[in-house]
């Protein structure tokens, strides 16, 4: 072997390159656990095997729960020929030292936790329980928030990911609903020749609106956008072109559009609960019967008046009014192998990154975006958004970051 293959460190010989690469695998080898999703309908996973693929051979290990995949059809093997370990109960996977999922931890799923794990996932308050965020308060877990994370631009890639998903999703959801068989009016979303176009209203011209007219508009329907920001909405006009039709709030000109709507989609993008923006009920009221609302935002609360604060105990699917209305949450799971593949493709360069800094501390230090995703550090809130609504305080992160 030449002097080109090996590597000095010092106080020790000469080390072969390919042993040292592979001691620097273990070096900063992470544990990584993929649970099932227990929540209701969650078909959506954070990691696919070619994830996992590209994880393992950098050295990480990977635990995933027996079952964890066939919700985007991928079965045990698909993940144990990539080089996970399959385990066969919750209280082997939830002893990683990271635990990576999508919908946040339920109070079972906590139980079985290490202390001071770090656990990944979405925040959904909706769906976040008291007892299982008291819960991590009291194992100090460190957790990291989908929604919260952000990139090198300050925009929030993950949800972005979503959110493009989604506002393609609704649409032919849209389709789909308007069909007699979905028990929707029997016409087809776009029309034909000869046929008025179906008319498409869409409430915010974020990424998930912005795809949803897009979509729309590839199907020939007539689309409408509204939203309170000027800039987005030069921004769809100037993606979309001139065939889309954008307006601010105007109430009279919102009030026409709801009457002639077929379809109107709520996309509002806003985590903020004190600028919330809520369709009125009236405007609801004033739709043709057999018209459809696809609320994208019921996670946070729902767009409309009709839709907002509905509990996990009201119908997903209701008529009110003689408007059918579709809220169901998560809306992505509908495409949830498309969905799951997206995400793998922003959490394989996270945590090889993660793996690269050596441990949570010294990638918060280093990474803002990632930084910014923190809502919990050790047991304690770091985030006024989350911690506000189980009505604790929150501290700043620089706080904790030295002491533990």
């Amino acid at each position: 072997m030449g002097s080109t293959d090996r590597k000095y460190i010092q106080g020790t010989a000469y080390i072969p390159q390919e042993l040292l690469s592979e001691l620097t695998k273990v070096g900063n080898r992470l544990v990584i656990g993929i649970p099932c999703e227990r929540s209701k309908e969650e078909r959506r996973l954070p990691l696919s095997p070619e994830a996992v693929d590209i994880l393992t051979d950098t050295g990480h290990r990977i635990l995933v729960e027996t079952g964890a995949g066939l919700g985007i059809n991928y079965s045990d093997n698909h993940f144990s020929e990539a080089g996970a370990e399959i385990v066969h109960s919750p209280a082997e996977v939830f002893q990683a030292d990271i635990i990576i999922k999508i919908m946040p931890p339920l109070p079972g799923e906590v139980a079985l936790m290490k202390p001071r794990a770090t656990v990944f996932s979405l925040v959904q308050l909706n769906q976040f329980l008291p007892a299982a965020y008291e819960g991590m308060l009291a194992k100090r877990i460190t957790a990291i928030g989908y929604e919260l994370m952000e990139d090198d631009h300050k925009s929030l890639p993950v949800m972005n990911a979503i959110s493009e998903i989604e506002g393609t999703a609704s649409v032919t959801v849209a389709s789909n609903m308007l069909s007699g068989i979905q028990g929707g009016k029997g016409v087809l979303l776009g029309g034909v020749p000869g046929v008025p176009p179906t008319e498409v209203l869409i409430i915010g011209a974020g990424t998930a609106g912005t795809v949803a007219a897009r979509a729309a508009l590839g199907m020939g329907a007539l689309v409408k956008v509204f939203d309170q920001d000027l800039n987005k909405l030069r921004a769809i006009q100037q993606a979309l072109g001139q065939m889309v039709f954008t307006s601010n709030f105007h109430p009279r000109v919102l009030h026409n559009a709801f009457v002639s709507a077929d379809v109107v989609i709520g996309a509002m993008e806003n985590l903020n609960p004190h600028k919330r923006y809520l369709i009125a009920e009236d405007l609801v009221r004033s739709m043709k019967k057999g018209a459809l609302i696809i609320d994208l935002q019921i996670n946070q609360g729902g767009c409309f008046e009709t839709t907002c604060c509905l509990s996990s105990a009201d119908p997903e699917i209701f008529e009110q009014f003689g408007i059918l209305h579709y809220c169901k949450p998560n809306i992505s799971n509908y495409v949830a192998r498309t969905a799951s593949m997206a995400l793998s493709n922003i959490f394989v360069s996270m945590l090889k990154m993660l793996g690269d800094a050596g441990s949570i501390q010294a990638m918060i230090q280093v990474e803002d975006g990632f930084r910014a995703g923190v809502y919990m550090y050790g047991g304690k809130p770091v985030n006024n958004y989350v911690s506000s609504h189980f009505n604790m305080l929150s501290n700043n992160l620089d706080i904790y970051l030295s002491a533990f």
